[in-house]
């Protein structure tokens, strides 16, 4: 016998409201959320930070590079999952992030050879890190300069290496047709550049803002 009741359907608000409520962040990661609200540093949301977490376990992370230090909410979620002896090397050019990132990696017993914290613009450091060098590349920087951090990102990434770009869809513009402002157009040409990519394996994940994550193949 059938339920003929109708069966409602969760909204994607809803879907997204409990994956946000599902993660419980700890002292550390809350202090540096609250340094970031008095920065005004955006910080990532929760579910992207566990997501964070879980591709740098899966990968078992060694050496992390991130775009856009922030106050450190992004960065503890990434030391959170990489390996015990790996390093996360994070680049912004606010030295007052920095130093808020410091005392948040300090607030976490984060030794301090495990972050390499880079005052200087991504798109002057990027070019200077090593190829097929890194297991994951975290990108959180301004939208407009996406494609030239995607770029970079796949050049330092290992084999078997992912990308994880965060804002993927530039607040929601990406999908409206009418957008089509510098930043949007940034956007789509980063999707573009991974989409165009054989040696990429992409995937778009709504959550937070949106996050593109790609892994490069293992083939040479």
């Amino acid at each position: 016998m059938t339920d003929s009741r109708a069966r409602t359907q969760p909204t994607a608000a809803a879907v997204l409201a409990y994956a946000e409520s599902a993660i419980v962040e700890d002292d550390a990661l809350l202090a540096a959320r609250e340094r970031a609200e008095e920065l005004g540093a955006p910080a990532i949301a929760p579910s992207v930070g566990a997501l964070l977490s879980l591709l740098a376990r899966a990968t078992d992370a060694r050496a992390v590079v991130e775009v856009g230090t922030g106050a450190g909410v992004s960065g503890l979620w990434l030391l959170n999952g990489m390996s015990e002896s790996g390093v996360l090397t994070t680049i912004d050019p606010e030295s007052e992030y920095h130093r808020a990132a410091r005392e948040s990696f300090g607030g976490a017993d984060v030794a301090p050879g495990r972050t390499r914290l880079i005052n200087g613009t991504p798109r002057d450091v990027l070019p200077r890190l090593a190829d097929d060098s890194y297991d994951l590349v975290f990108i959180d920087g301004p939208v407009i300069n996406h494609p030239r951090f995607v770029t970079e990102a796949i050049r330092i990434l290992r084999p078997g290496g992912i990308v994880v770009v965060h804002n993927a869809t530039a607040d929601g513009t990406v999908g409206d047709p009418e957008s089509n402002d510098p930043v949007t157009v940034a956007a789509r040409e980063a999707a573009l550049i991974i989409a165009d990519d054989d040696r990429l394996l992409p995937v778009l994940i709504p959550l937070g803002s949106g996050v593109l994550a790609a892994a490069k193949s293992r083939e040479t």
